[in-house]
């Protein structure tokens, strides 16, 4: 759970840019790459990150604009900039309607009580679970994955080490 704002808001600068460069990473075409027939495409994979940051913030109660569409544009640049209007849109609605006290209040979540900091727990969670699949997704339309929590396979040549097993 979050217990303060200013970790969030930290951590969420991290998070979102991490997530903003695997979606500039696909081209247009490797949006329609999926892992299996009938599994989520790249594209919607993305555009579900995109739509989610609304969503799950206006359960918890905070009224974030986002997207209206529900299916998502043929660009990865056109996905990527709603990704960072939602992400940016999530930060200034956090930073200026909530306190760290109100990470404490409950809220009612798909089903079960939630207090506002495990709310923004599951976001940046979320987040990461969906980014680790386009990653896969990207591996396999044979694009270049960014390094996250570490050096990606590509960085570590341009190092001069070999890649770990």
């Amino acid at each position: 759970m979050v217990r303060r704002i200013d970790d969030f808001i930290e951590e969420w600068a991290y998070e979102s840019e991490s997530t903003s460069k695997v979606i500039a990473g696909f081209t247009d075409q490797a949006l329609s790459q999926r892992v299996s027939p009938g599994g989520r495409t790249a594209g919607t994979l993305a555009w579900h990150l995109v739509r989610t940051i609304p969503e799950m913030l206006a359960r918890a109660g905070l009224p974030v604009t986002g997207p209206a569409e529900r299916e998502p544009p043929a660009s990865a640049a056109d996905i990527r900039a709603a990704y960072d209007r939602a992400a940016t849109a999530a930060r200034d609605a956090i930073s200026s309607t909530w306190t760290d006290a109100s990470l404490e209040e409950m809220r009612e979540m798909y089903g079960r009580p939630w207090k506002n900091g495990t709310t923004l727990r599951a976001l940046i969670s979320h987040q990461a679970h969906h980014r680790g699949q386009l990653t896969v997704l990207m591996r396999q339309a044979g694009l270049r994955v960014p390094g996250i929590y570490g050096p990606a396979q590509e960085d570590w040549a341009s190092m001069g080490m070999k890649a770990e097993d």
